[in-house]
């Protein structure tokens, strides 16, 4: 059953064939039997999960009408908050914190009747596209546990790969929803900025952060996007619009008539050769399916990893101020006649890993005086150039597609060392951030070099998302028929965690 679609999960649940109790103790068996090395969970929460469950199995024995996912087990990003649940953001500075309060995308599960599992590890406070950075360790590729999961939720994709949960959130603010998808062979959707709530989503750069869903296949995303999505009034950047219709789409995966347009600046040099036969591969079937493949040109891309490395840093400088060691979290030399100014130094120095003081630093100095014009003010008429460039291309076509990812899963460590490479794995993924529109990876295939997953973006207009559904759909459809079995199945034993 844990191998099963979550919609499959659901249609079971419904129909009496096992319940909710037992199908969250089979997630919870399966996470004590193989997370000791795949490190996917920084907290599992075995005991309010089942009591979730149980409120299901009771509701659904009642007669009471339920949503199509309740009763079916999930793997939250430790960057939301739950009420009672420890939120660390991956970061030593919380370690121990639990929120009074739930965020609006925990709020809609519980509502939905989604069973929490835990919490999954991340690149300190979303900071990374490996999940290294986290202050409790490294998660590993279940396809290859001595490869990065991608980052930054790689706990959430590495739960989903190694089937300790069928959905997961995750977020995303420069591919930290996409990259780990693509190099895991799982989907994951960064909705349209505005499109899923930010309440009590744990803020890096309020600008560009956004939560998502996260699945095997592109229904269950879909399913999951509806129960995640929808205005809310506690988040001023919140759209107040219906929910796109990204169940029917995926289920339709009707791509007939539809112009696929392929971003020139992303399908260059750079990109290793079976990431590029694959996305080639996946053109093709797509053309078959009756979609028409033009090309279109983005020339401002090329300017996007730089102006996201000022205007992201710039905004986790000022909300990362917060942690004050006065109100919450880590408090470090507070003795007698110790200032709060020396408390605060010494907590945020032991608090805060590397990375995350990397990019405070980069972009407190951003914004300091005589410099705001020149780097936080220029990097944003960058953004609104590469806005510019993603309308003009929607002019010509319906959605824009790219390699998710430059290359498969690298080696943990290999970039550890080498922030500017690092950095670079988010060239495809960055400008969708950028200008706030919807993205998806999904799996196009293994790159015959290394046998390791691919992902293929698709990218479409402001609450078009339903428009990413239908393509993801409809590859996902021929891939499955060329295939004869979902990609995971694929897997070498998941590292030898399967």
């Amino acid at each position: 059953m844990i191998k099963n679609s979550a919609a499959e999960m659901s249609a079971a649940l419904s129909s009496g064939a096992t319940t909710s109790v037992a199908l969250t103790q089979a997630h919870l068996d399966r996470i004590s039997e193989v997370d000791g090395k795949v490190h996917a969970f920084l907290y599992v929460d075995t005991q309010g999960a089942l009591e979730q469950a149980k409120k299901v199995d009771d509701a659904r024995a009642r007669g009471e009408k339920l949503g199509p996912l309740a009763g079916v087990p999930l793997a939250l990003k430790d960057v939301l908050v739950q009420k009672g649940v420890p939120t660390t953001c991956g970061s030593k500075i919380l370690e121990g914190w639990r929120p009074p309060y739930d965020s609006t995308v925990v709020t809609n599960l519980k509502n939905a009747g989604v069973v929490i599992l835990g919490k999954t590890n991340m690149d300190e406070f979303a900071m990374g596209s490996s999940t290294e950075n986290s202050a409790y360790g490294p998660t590993h590729n279940p396809w290859d546990l001595t490869r990065i999961p991608g980052g930054s939720g790689g706990g959430s994709s590495a739960a989903l790969a190694a089937f300790e949960a069928p959905l997961a959130i995750g977020t995303d603010t420069g591919g930290s929803i996409r990259q780990p998808a693509a190099v895991t062979g799982t989907v994951g959707v960064k909705p349209t900025y505005g499109g899923v709530s930010r309440y009590g989503l744990v803020a890096f750069s309020s600008s560009l952060d956004q939560a998502g869903p996260c699945a095997r296949t592109v229904l269950d995303t879909a399913l999951l996007h509806e129960v995640i999505a929808g205005h809310d009034p506690r988040d001023s950047t919140s759209i107040n619009a219906p929910v796109p219709q990204v169940v029917a789409a995926a289920k339709s995966g009707d791509v007939k008539g539809m112009k696929i347009g392929v971003v020139k600046e992303l399908n260059g040099d750079g990109y290793q050769a079976g990431v590029r036969q694959r996305f080639e591969e996946s053109l093709e079937l797509l053309a078959q399916a009756g979609a028409e493949i033009v090309e279109v040109s983005a020339p401002n891309f090329e300017y996007a990893l730089a102006a996201y490395y000022l205007i992201a840093p710039s905004e986790c400088s000022s909300n990362l101020a917060r942690f004050d060691a006065m109100r919450y979290g880590l408090r470090v030399g507070d003795t007698d006649g110790a200032s709060a100014e020396s408390v605060m130094n010494m907590t945020r120095e032991v608090g805060f890993g590397r990375e995350v003081k990397r990019r405070i630093l980069l972009g407190t100095y951003a914004l300091s005086s005589g410099y705001y014009d020149a780097y936080y003010g220029s990097a944003q008429k960058v953004r609104t150039l590469i806005t510019q460039d993603f309308n003009k291309a929607f002019e010509k076509c319906d959605v824009m597609v790219s390699p998710t990812c430059p290359t498969t899963a690298f080696k943990i460590g290999e970039k550890a060392n080498d922030p500017l490479a690092m950095y670079l794995n988010d060239i495809a993924t960055i400008p969708v951030n950028m200008a706030g529109i919807g993205g998806m990876s999904v799996p196009s295939g293994v790159a015959p070099e290394d046998g390791l997953p691919v992902g293929f973006q698709i990218m479409s207009p402001v609450m078009q998302d339903q428009r990413m559904y239908s393509v993801g759909a409809a590859l996902e459809a021929a891939l499955l028929s060329k295939w004869g079995a979902p990609l995971l199945s694929q897997a070498p034993a998941l590292g030898g965690v399967a």
